[in-house]
């Protein structure tokens, strides 16, 4: 769930941090506030399009930040792993956009493409509204919010394995009835390569020491001369080695140690290095007894990697590829040799697996279509207590075209609602009231609340349209849903407003004659004044005050 926001010279908001809890976070202020700047600053955290034109007037940055707590198991936790990017059960989403420069974004810290905040986004928050965040209006959500309320979360992951499995085979098949057409010829160009590739017999593991052992013999006559010279200077007599100067030079020291002991210390180390050239004294004469020029050896060498790169271009690889482009040349001329078994054994394989796919997908549309009836009946119930007497919710099934299958089954899932009686039930992306979108998502959102997969749920004006009783309805619903899920609310209704159990106020400061926004969590006895301001004109009277009091102490009974 989201627990902290804080922005810095965003739209008309210079700083603001807000500490977001659990529950049902209300929203309030006069109209033209800035409230909606609060969900414009966090639709841009979670991805979105942004431009210059969002940075405060006269600064040269805006940035917005946003953490969230998560439990290791919820989808964000699992993809932050997967990205590498979790860090120890929580979130810290960052979105700097400045004049001159593209925007950037960071996840935990490390800096994150807007397509990895826009993924990570819609596992995070869902916006009801008018709003690009709005998951309910995709087809892929639809059919997984039916899934998640009919309980097939598991069946429908089982039966995407089984599609990945005959997708396989089916390419495998078609593969190979292809390969027959031209078998004769291909086996003859299969079988000349594996005798090609057997004669040459790369080891996997042959290239790095061939191109090391062609250096050395290519270079040996430099290796001979310059390998000699530092021998000499190392460790043959001549009185300007490095050994015989060493030996002199720890003599003396020795000898003077008798006036200081601490010459004996040095003298010892001088000593160790004596002991050390040595031994490198004595290995470059090992390595020089063992070096020797060979040019026959060194052509064979070249003409083993000649014949290793010339193969390699030949199969469009890279040297180092050739062993593994020989296994594989091998197996497939093992499969067309074999092809008439291959092919009825690969048939057999996927008739099973069709039929098994099949089996588990008509399980699965048998248990939606139960499923759908249910979850149309009670939206539509939740409908008639939103203000939309008369309203439908329904659910289409249609089934793929003849012969047609996917991941998630044989049908097609979308939402239809009919807002008003007598209307035809519409798609809901063609839904045209933002009000009325709002309180169908509410709905939807109050009978899914055990099962929804997004943590913070922001409902934006949801009570467009509405007051009286229905304003109060709606109140009492996304109190309850967040009691199982994070709600925020932007609100111009007092009966809506009481019902938080947080409330944050967002009003407009005047500071050297720029007016800025500002968001402050209120008190008890501040709740009782902004809900009578809701509720009152232009002067509260002492009856507003009581009732403002009246409907908080309502609200929490």
């Amino acid at each position: 769930m989201l627990t902290q926001l804080y922005i810095r010279d965003f739209a008309i908001v210079r700083e603001l941090s807000l500490a977001v809890e659990p529950g049902f976070t209300v929203l309030t202020g006069e109209t033209g506030a800035g409230k909606s700047i609060l969900i414009d600053a966090l639709a841009l955290v979670l991805g979105d399009r942004a431009d210059s034109d969002v940075i405060r007037h006269g600064c040269a940055r805006a940035e917005v930040s946003a953490g969230f707590a998560l439990k290791p198991a919820h989808d964000a936790a699992q993809w932050l792993k997967q990205h590498d990017l979790f860090d120890d059960q929580e979130c810290v989403l960052r979105r700097v956009v400045e004049t001159d420069k593209p925007s950037r974004g960071f996840i935990n810290g490390r800096p994150a493409p807007m397509q990895m905040l826009r993924e990570l986004g819609e596992y995070l928050v869902d916006v009801h509204g008018q709003h690009e965040h709005q998951s309910l209006l995709r087809r892929d959500a639809q059919r997984q919010i039916l899934d998640d309320y009919a309980g097939l979360e598991d069946s429908v992951h089982a039966l995407s394995g089984r599609y990945r499995e005959m997708q396989t085979l089916h390419e495998r098949l078609e593969s190979l009835k292809q390969r027959s057409s031209d078998r004769e010829a291909r086996v003859e160009l299969l079988r000349y390569q594996v005798r090609e590739l057997d004669a040459l017999g790369l080891a996997a593991d042959e290239l790095p020491a061939l191109e090391e052992e062609h250096a050395r013999l290519a270079n040996g006559a430099e290796l001979i001369e310059g390998v000699q010279a530092v021998a000499q200077a190392v460790q043959e007599a001549d009185e300007t080695a490095v050994a015989p100067q060493l030996a002199r030079a720890i003599g003396r020291l020795q000898s003077l140690g008798q006036y200081d002991a601490k010459l004996g210390e040095i003298a010892a180390l001088l000593n160790e290095a004596a002991i050390q050239i040595d031994e490198a004294g004595g290995r470059l004469r090992h390595y020089l007894d063992g070096l020797e020029l060979d040019p026959a050896r060194l052509q064979a060498v070249e003409r083993r990697l000649s014949t290793v790169h010339d193969l390699a271009r030949k199969h469009k690889v890279k040297p180092e590829e050739l062993p593994a482009v020989h296994q594989r040349v091998r197996a497939e001329l093992n499969d067309v040799e074999n092809l008439d078994t291959s092919l009825g054994r690969l048939g057999e394989d996927l008739t099973q697996a069709r039929a098994a796919y099949l089996k588990a997908a008509k399980d699965i549309s048998r248990r939606r279509e139960t499923a759908a009836k249910k979850l149309a009946r009670a939206v539509t119930e939740e409908m008639q207590e939103l203000g939309m007497p008369g309203g439908k919710f329904d659910l289409a099934l249609t089934p793929l075209p003849e012969g047609e299958t996917s991941a998630y089954g044989l049908e097609r899932v979308e939402f239809l609602v009919s807002a008003n009686p007598g209307q035809p039930a519409r798609p809901l992306a063609k839904v045209a009231s933002g009000g009325e979108l709002s309180r169908i998502s509410l709905a939807l959102q109050v009978v899914l609340a055990g099962t929804g997969r997004i943590p913070t749920l922001i409902f934006d004006e949801v009570d467009v349209g509405i007051g009286g009783r229905v304003a109060e309805v709606v109140g009492r619903k996304l109190r309850a849903l967040g009691q199982s899920r994070q709600v925020l609310c932007i609100t111009h209704l007092a009966q809506v407003a009481a019902q938080g159990t947080q409330h944050v106020l967002v009003r407009k400061q005047s500071a050297a004659g720029t007016a800025l926004a500002e968001a402050a969590l209120l008190t008890e006895r501040e709740r009782i004044t902004e809900i009578a301001r809701m509720i009152g004109g232009v002067e509260i009277s002492k009856q507003t005050f009581a009732h403002a009091k009246d409907m908080l102490e309502r609200a929490s009974a």
